[in-house]
């Protein structure tokens, strides 16, 4: 048998662990719940407790050359250290170290929007670009940045962080403090808060009675009552990709990538959120950076995390920089 990748992404309510070889197979994946309780100081073990059994079980304890794990929240990219992970409740917590101890392999930790980025581009729609933006819509807006093939951490690990690039300051409040940030407008939450806004300005409108009919309102509800016609749910939208693809003809003008992938949750409202978002990027964009810049949904849905994670393991691996008991590698 290869030898295997352990590829770990840490969300706030599952763990989703995988055995990946090579060339990005996965031998076996399954899930853990996440326990936030007393600020998450038993995930760590709950992880390694899981992953040992089924090592045991497969017989393969001496095929595993790392361990690679995405974890949402700000991440020192050479010390592995979480320095804030709100939705788990780590604050300057040593992951690296921590699943270090329990496993004695070589542990590498990144941000998980840039493990989706280095996933897409290994083995979904990227191609292996040399120079891509990964966007991810979900609850929130995030991000990863490829700059000439590697992943671009920045000089504290806050590079790609696109959901907090400045659109509206003058309207709603992000979870960072600040006013407007992109992704107060442009996730799950944002579609959700500016159809809440409508409601109360109309009241008997087609987004207040689906409100009224369960006492809440999700983006999806937005999305199909888009589709059916409802033209105030058609401007959220409308808004919504706006708003995205004037900050990524921002980030564009930057990076200059091949590609931008989006992903997450709000891409399974398909093509025809895409085609909004792509012309926003157009208008916006300097022709020169658009005409070279193909915008593409994402590929690998729910498992990019665990490749990201294991392809971080495997390129740390060819550019020899996996010792026996090396700890802190770059």
């Amino acid at each position: 048998m290869d030898e295997l990748m352990i590829g770990i992404d840490i969300g706030g309510t599952t763990v989703k662990i995988g055995l990946i070889n090579h060339k990005g197979e996965f031998l076996v994946k399954w899930k853990i719940p996440t326990n936030k309780d007393n600020a998450g100081k038993t995930i760590v073990k709950d992880i390694w407790a899981s992953i040992a059994d089924t090592l045991s079980k497969y017989k393969i304890e001496n095929k595993i050359i790392g361990i690679g794990v995405g974890a949402p929240g700000f991440i020192h990219p050479v010390t592995g250290i979480v320095e804030e992970a709100v939705n788990i409740g780590w604050k300057n917590f040593n992951l690296k170290e921590e699943l270090h101890r329990l496993s004695s392999l070589p542990v590498f930790i990144e941000n998980d929007a840039n493990l989706a980025a280095l996933a897409e581009n290994w083995k979904g729609s990227g191609n292996s670009a040399e120079n891509l933006i990964f966007i991810t819509l979900g609850t929130g807006v995030g991000g990863g940045i490829i700059a000439n093939g590697e992943i671009s951490n920045g000089t504290n690990g806050t590079a790609g962080e696109i959901g907090h690039i400045l659109v509206a300051p003058n309207e709603y409040r992000c979870n960072c403090g600040r006013m407007g940030c992109l992704e107060t407008i442009a996730s799950a939450t944002g579609i959700v808060h500016m159809a809440m806004d409508h409601i109360k300005e109309a009241p008997h409108g087609v987004l207040a009675a689906r409100y009224n009919q369960r006492g809440m309102l999700e983006a999806k509800d937005v999305f199909d009552c888009a589709t059916s016609g409802d033209e105030a749910s058609q401007r959220i939208i409308e808004r919504m990709a706006d708003m995205l693809g004037k900050a990524m003809a921002n980030m564009a003008v930057t990076i200059n990538p091949s590609q931008i992938i989006i992903g997450g949750g709000l891409s399974k409202a398909g093509e025809p959120l895409l085609a909004k978002i792509t012309a926003a990027f157009k208008k916006y964009a300097l022709p020169r950076v658009s005409e070279c810049c193909e915008v593409k949904l994402a590929q690998l849905d729910n498992d990019a995390g665990m490749i990201g994670a294991a392809y971080l393991v495997k390129s740390r691996f060819e550019k020899r920089e996996l010792r026996n008991d090396n700890l802190v590698e770059a």
